[in-house]
C-alpha cells in the first residue's frame, strides 16, 4: 500500500506530538510527515521520547524504523501554546503538497492534523475549514463530513454555520445531495453493501405534526421520499432525542443532523477520544482525528493521539475498500 501522507497541522498545537506519540504506539499503516523535521527533532528531545527522525525527498523513501518526514522549514520558529499566523503558509502548503501527492498517485490518502483557523484567516485564508479548502483543491462543488467511531457515525447537512443561517439554508435538495453522497461514499469507502441513512428532525419530536414547526413535514419528510424512490434505505424525520441511544444506533449506519451540534454533541459524548473526521465526495481520501489544536495541552505530553491513530488506521482502510 502507498504511505498515508500526514500534514503538520498548526505547529503550536498538538499536531507534532500525537504525530511522535503514534509512532512510538506502533502497528500503523506506513505515513510519513510533511513537516519541519527540525521541529519534530526539538519536541521529541523536550518530551523526552526517542523518536529517529529521518528526512526524505519522496514518500517511496519511508522506512519503518523511524518517522520520516518530506522536510518543510517553517518561516518561524513554532512555540507550543502560541500560534503565529507567519506560518499560515507553511500549514496551508502541507496540505497543499499533501493532496498533490495523494492524486498524483505518489500517496495513498491525505491525513490532516488539526489547524487553527484563526491564525489562517489573519494570513488571508478564505476558507471555512479544512473540508472546504480540500473540496477547492479537488475541484469539486460539493463534499460531505462524515464523523465515524466504532458505535457511532454521523453527518451534518449543514455544517459551519450558526444555527439561524443552517435553519434558512436547509431544504430537500440539499438534503437528498448530502445524502447521496454519503449512500455512495459508505458503499466505496467503508465498504457497507446497503448502507442505512437515519435522518434527524430539525424541531424537537420532529415537529409534533407541525406543532412545533412545520420544517419536518415540509423539507425533510419529502427528501426522505425521494432518497426511497431512489433505492436508498433512508429514514426519518426521527426526533433527535431518541435517536442515539444503544438500542436506536443498531438500527442504522450513520445518522444525518440537520445541523452541526445536532449529531457531534453525541459522537463527541460517545468517543471524544477515538472519533475520526472523513471527508466524503472527494476524489481522494481523506481523514483527520475529530478535535482541535488542543493548544492548551501542546508541549506537555499529555495529548492523547487515540483519534489519530483511528485516522490513519481507517484511511488505510478506506484505500484497501477503494482498490476491492
Amino acid at each position: 500500500m502507498l504511505p498515508l501522507a500526514l500534514t503538520m497541522g498548526d505547529p503550536a498545537g498538538i499536531g507534532g506530538e500525537i504525530a511522535l506519540a503514534a509512532w512510538l504506539r506502533g502497528g500503523l499503516p506506513p505515513f510519513f510527515l510533511i513537516d519541519d523535521a527540525d521541529r519534530l527533532e526539538s519536541l521529541a528531545k523536550s518530551l523526552g521520547w526517542d523518536v529517529p527522525v529521518r528526512r526524505i525527498t519522496d514518500p517511496a523513501g519511508i522506512v519503518p524504523e523511524a518517522l520520516c518526514v518530506l522536510h518543510r522549514p517553517l518561516p518561524v520558529p513554532a512555540h507550543p501554546g502560541q500560534p503565529d499566523s507567519a506560518n499560515a503558509s507553511a500549514v496551508i502548503g502541507s496540505i497543499e503538497e499533501a493532496v498533490r501527492l495523494t492524486m498524483a498517485g505518489r500517496a495513498g490518502a491525505v491525513v490532516t492534523n488539526p489547524i487553527h483557523k484563526q491564525s489562517l484567516y489573519q494570513a488571508g485564508f478564505k476558507f471555512p475549514g479544512h473540508t472546504e479548502f480540500l473540496a477547492d483543491l479537488a475541484g469539486v462543488e460539493r463534499v460531505v463530513m462524515l464523523l465515524s467511531s466504532p458505535g457511532l457515525s454521523v453527518v451534518p447537512v449543514t455544517i459551519h454555520q450558526s444555527l439561524r443561517d443552517a435553519i434558512a439554508t436547509l431544504s430537500s435538495d440539499l438534503i437528498v445531495e448530502t445524502a447521496r453522497i454519503v449512500d455512495a461514499g459508505l458503499r466505496r469507502d467503508l465498504g457497507i453493501a446497503k448502507p442505512r441513512l437515519a435522518l434527524a428532525g430539525l424541531n424537537p419530536h420532529a415537529g409534533e405534526g407541525g406543532a412545533l414547526g412545520r420544517e419536518d413535514q415540509e423539507i425533510i419528510a419529502p427528501a426522505v421520499a425521494r432518497l426511497r424512490e431512489e433505492g436508498i434505505d433512508a429514514r426519518g424525520p426521527l426526533p433527535g432525542d431518541t435517536m442515539f441511544h444503544a438500542e436506536a444506533r443498531a438500527t442504522y449506519d450513520v445518522a444525518l443532523g440537520m445541523y452541526h451540534d445536532q449529531v457531534l454533541i453525541p459522537i463527541k459524548t460517545l468517543d471524544f477520544h477515538g472519533g475520526v473526521n472523513v471527508t466524503l465526495g472527494l476524489p481522494f481520501i481523506r481523514t483527520s482525528p475529530d478535535h482541535g489544536t488542543a493548544f492548551g495541552l501542546a508541549g506537555t505530553g499529555t495529548a492523547r493521539p487515540d483519534s489519530l491513530v483511528a485516522a490513519l488506521k481507517l484511511a488505510a482502510r478506506m484505500v484497501e475498500n477503494r482498490r476491492g
